[in-house]
């Protein structure tokens, strides 16, 4: 009896091992994020793994950090200012525009929401050469708008606006920027809930009080938060400002297209590969400040 008490121990413990070996199951979700994990992994990580590797290595091979010194010299550091500059710039001016739209989206309803909500879908997902190409026969020299204005003895061109240099990309920026911002920003508004505002105006507050200790103190970290993504998107376009400068305006993407395309002394063949790596590191402060403030909006709600 104690023997075949102690088999069946023995053969449980070895069902139970081998059970704990073959019945090891991966979580569901993995298995629904294994396409997408594949898919970075193949379009994503192995290029810049790769890219990081060869900005490392000179020409003979000898792994230096010769080649991100040149990153803060010359055309280099001024392509990097001039990208943040537009960036920043770009990101601020639709921030405020495409929160003021949204404030105003939230207080409509019916055709008219649906009509500039799908609008902004539309135009938020607009860019590259047909951007570029829509502008320059708009607010070209010889575009219609410049041609009705001057029809109205309005000359643009009169003073120091050109669409070809840097408010001129600023100004085309701002056509896809301000609806993606309405788009991001839109329903962080809508979360305001009208209890807020009717117990202030119980409790006597004014408008300004609502908007000073409410609102604003509520919306400031998905404004930040939508910003940034402003900022990430306008730093890392490229074709728009390639197909309005020609690539003589100095920014990062241009110079790295530049780069790319050849035109390069063989003593820097790697500058391109340095020049993305400090891109990436731009975008990995960038998402790393919007999940920070993502965590923080969720604490305080």
């Amino acid at each position: 009896m104690t023997t075949q008490i102690q088999t069946e121990e023995v053969l449980t413990a070895s069902n139970r091992r081998q059970n704990l070996f073959l019945g090891f199951k991966f979580p569901k979700t993995f298995l629904g994020l294994l396409p997408i994990l594949t898919f970075a992994g193949i379009f994503l990580a192995w290029p810049l793994s790769a890219i990081f590797r060869a900005s490392l290595h000179d020409n003979h091979n000898h792994i230096t950090f010769a080649v991100y010194r040149e990153l803060f010299t010359g055309i280099y550091r001024e392509a990097f200012i001039t990208s943040f500059k537009l960036a920043f710039l770009s990101a601020l001016i639709a921030g405020f525009c495409g929160a003021a739209i949204s404030a105003a989206l939230v207080r409509t309803s019916g055709t008219f929401r649906s009509l500039i909500s799908s609008a902004s879908g539309v135009l938020a997902n607009t860019g590259g050469v047909p951007l570029a190409f829509m502008f320059i026969a708009a607010y070209g020299q010889d575009g219609l708008i410049t041609k009705f204005l001057l029809w109205l003895h309005w000359d643009i061109y009169a003073g120091s606006f050109d669409i070809f240099n840097f408010w001129g990309i600023l100004f085309v920026y701002g056509f896809f920027q301000i609806p993606l911002m309405v788009i991001i920003f839109t329903p962080a508004m809508e979360n305001m809930k009208k209890e807020w505002a009717e117990a202030n105006d119980s409790l006597g507050g004014s408008h300004f009080q609502y908007l000073r200790y409410v609102a604003i103190p509520t919306l400031i970290p998905a404004f930040l938060s939508a910003t940034l993504l402003l900022f990430a998107s306008s730093f890392s376009a490229y074709a728009t400002a390639r197909a309005m400068t020609i690539g003589n305006l100095p920014l990062v993407p241009l110079v790295i297209g530049t780069l790319v395309d050849g035109n390069v002394i063989p003593s820097e063949a790697n500058l391109g590969d340095a020049l993305a790596m400090g891109m990436v590191a731009v975008s990995v402060v960038v998402i790393a400040a919007y999940l920070a403030l993502l965590r923080f909006s969720k604490r305080r709600s």
